[in-house]
């Protein structure tokens, strides 16, 4: 086993670090406060190739895999998590299931733009009354002729105002029924397909958060992602390559908040020696980097299995759930360290500590990776 970084690794976070010194640091404080949304950023990590990491070079892709697919996201999210957020759902959410499940005539219409950055991705399976209890969702596909036509809302979209395309899933079956689901890939400016509210949040604010709105929303058959009833299924696999991408978010964050405290602790002078010298703070730090070499090794142990095509249901969810409530505790214990500037915004620990929450909850809580794990093992 190795380890060490791969020469692409080393490569792709040598150019992410020179590009938050450019492109994100300067403005990452007004985007949080703004809530702004900072396309321009995407569009120059397209330029890199950090929109399509994992999709083949055929298509206009990197043609990476997931070593330096969480690699790309931890870097980022060391900066900024809000843009380690929006380029991990915009690659393996939106991207990622277009690649997964599209056919030849849809991949070449859709991941071309989607891996430049030409166009953004959006990915919609939450509802306001269906959040992990997904198989209740209640907006409805309905066929007529050759059409769908598509009623209801989603909620908690990243990029839903934003996104050009948008990768959807409807019901078309029973409730309850998980063969009762269609994904379908729906374009902005389709008729009766809106934005809806954008929610003001917590933290991760530069990356977008809204509604999506379907008002008798006619579709073509040919944007079905596979066979209709297929969603659902599409979606939990979709979302075993996501839960991969959030693990990695959430050790960019961890590994961000426990460099500024290291640094402050060693620069900050109490009782005339540093506050790292003493055992208090020197145990937290202890702490801290044992838990994130943890969950790194499991984030990569999941990146490398889904490398080699093997079942990652059971690993992903492991990833997610520890490397998400570790970046929660590091977080917190950047603030602590920090003391009272933790609490102030002209330190970086509190936007950590803000930002990490979202990892415990989006793309399956904590709850539910417990609930996936527990089911893998007891089978």
């Amino acid at each position: 086993m190795d380890f060490n970084y791969t020469e692409n690794q080393s490569m792709i976070a040598g150019m992410i670090r020179d590009f938050g010194v450019k492109h994100i640091k300067p403005q990452m404080k007004e985007w949080d406060e703004s809530q702004e949304f900072p396309v321009e950023v995407f569009k120059k990590l397209g330029e890199l190739g950090l929109m399509g990491v994992l999709v083949p070079t055929e298509y206009g892709g990197s043609g990476f895999g997931y070593l330096e697919y969480v690699t790309a996201i931890a870097e980022l999210s060391k900066i900024d998590g809000s843009i380690g957020l929006s380029m991990a759902a915009h690659n393996s959410l939106c991207t990622g299931h277009i690649l997964q499940f599209g056919n030849e005539a849809q991949k070449q219409k859709y991941l071309p733009k989607l891996a430049t950055a030409e166009w953004i991705g959006a990915w919609g399976l939450t509802e306001p009354n269906t959040g992990s209890d997904a198989g209740n969702m209640r907006t409805v596909a309905v066929q007529d002729g050759d059409h769908w036509v598509i009623n209801g809302a989603k909620n908690f979209i990243t990029h839903g105002k934003s996104g050009n395309v948008a990768v959807v899933i409807v019901r078309t079956g029973e409730v309850g029924d998980s063969h009762g689901m269609t994904a379908f890939v729906i374009e902005k400016g389709t008729p009766g397909f809106s934005a809806g509210r954008k929610e003001d949040k917590l933290g991760m604010r530069a990356s977008e958060t809204t509604e999506l709105i379907f008002e008798d929303c006619r579709v073509h058959q040919d944007q079905i992602l596979g066979k209709v009833g297929e969603g659902f299924i599409q979606a939990m696999k979709v979302l075993d390559g996501g839960r991969i991408s959030i693990a990695a978010l959430s050790l960019g964050i961890a590994q961000g908040a426990f460099e500024a405290a290291l640094a402050y602790s060693q620069e900050r002078n109490q009782f005339n020696k540093p506050i790292s010298s003493f055992q208090g703070i020197a145990f937290k730090l202890a702490d801290m980097a044992t838990e994130i070499e943890a969950a790194s090794l499991l984030t990569y142990q999941a990146a490398d299995m889904k490398n080699r095509g093997l079942n990652v249901n059971k690993e992903s969810a492991m990833a997610k759930l520890y490397a998400s409530e570790v970046s929660v505790r590091v977080a917190n214990e950047a603030v602590q360290i920090f003391g009272g500037y933790g609490f102030t915004k002209d330190y970086p620990a509190e936007k950590y500590y803000r930002d990490s929450k979202l990892c415990t909850i989006g793309e399956g809580t904590s709850e539910i990776q417990k609930l996936v794990i527990s089911r893998a093992i007891l089978k």
